[in-house]
C-alpha cells in the first residue's frame, strides 16, 4: 500500500527558485498532493511540470506558510521542501519505503549543496553528522511527518522568525518521536554562503543553532 503524502513548498516573497522543480515534480506518483504556499498572488505563468500543483496564499513567514500548506491538504503524511532544494530522482520512492517501514517517525534526507563556495561540502557533511549524532535535522533536509503527529506537536511555531524547523524537531524528540534518515539526498542552494561569505555564514549558523536549541530547552523546563 502506498502511503498518502502531501508535498508542501513554502515560497518566500520574490523567490522564483521553485520554478526549477518541474523535472522532479513530473516524477511524483499520480495523486500526490502538491502545494506551493506563497505570501503573494499566484503567478500568471506556470512552467512545465506544475500541472498538478496548487498555489495558496498565507501570511508571510515560513512557519505560517508551512502550517497553511498542511491545513490545505488531506494526506496522511506531510512532506516539506524548501523552494531552492531539489530531491534526487530516487527520493520519493525512498521516502515512501521509509514511511511504510516507520510511519511514526520524523523523516529527514541527507543534505548536499548544489552550488556556492568550495567548502560547502563541509557544511553539508556537518549537517548530516549533526542530524545523525544529535537528531537535529533542519528544514532544508526535507522533513516529513505524519499529520496526526504534526497536529499533536502543535505545528510550526509562528512566533519564531528563525528556527521553526529546529523547534519542531526538538518538540518531536521530547514527545518520543523517533527520527529516521531516508536513504536519499536533497540538493539545496548555498547562495547564502556565496552572498554573505562562507566563514561568516557558517559561524552565524552555528551560533543561531546553539541559541535556538538553548531557548527551546528553556521552554521545556518552564512548561514542566
Amino acid at each position: 500500500m502506498t502511503p498518502g503524502v502531501a508535498l508542501i513548498i513554502p515560497v518566500g516573497p520574490g523567490d522564483d527558485s521553485w520554478r526549477r522543480l518541474g523535472t522532479f515534480l513530473k516524477q511524483l506518483p499520480e495523486g500526490m498532493e502538491q502545494v506551493l504556499v506563497g505570501c503573494e498572488a499566484s503567478p500568471q505563468d506556470w512552467p512545465p511540470g506544475f500541472e498538478h500543483v496548487r498555489w495558496i496564499e498565507a501570511d508571510r513567514g515560513r512557519a505560517a506558510q508551512c502550517n497553511a500548506g498542511a491545513e490545505a491538504t488531506q494526506a496522511e503524511f506531510l512532506w516539506w521542501l524548501h523552494a531552492d532544494s531539489e530531491p534526487a530522482g530516487d527520493a520519493c520512492q525512498a521516502l515512501l519505503a521509509a514511511l511504510r517501514a516507520r510511519p511514526d517517525a520524523l523523516h529527514w534526507f541527507r543534505l548536499r549543496f548544489s552550488d556556492g563556495p568550495r567548502l560547502g561540502w563541509l557544511n553539508a557533511a556537518g549537517a548530516n553528522w549533526r542530524s545523525r549524532r544529535f537528531g537535529l535535522p533542519f528544514g532544508d533536509q526535507g522533513l516529513c511527518l505524519a499529520r496526526a503527529s504534526f497536529r499533536a506537536l502543535g505545528g510550526f511555531d509562528r512566533t519564531l522568525a528563525l528556527g521553526e524547523d529546529l523547534a519542531l524537531v526538538m518538540r518531536a524528540q521530547r514527545d518520543g518521536i523517533a527520527l529516521n534518515e531516508v536513504a536519499a539526498t536533497i540538493s539545496t542552494s548555498a547562495r547564502r554562503y556565496a552572498r554573505q561569505g562562507w566563514l561568516r555564514t557558517t559561524l552565524r549558523h552555528l551560533w543561531l543553532t546553539w541559541r535556538l536549541a538553548r531557548a527551546e530547552r528553556a521552554r521545556w523546563v518552564a512548561q514542566a
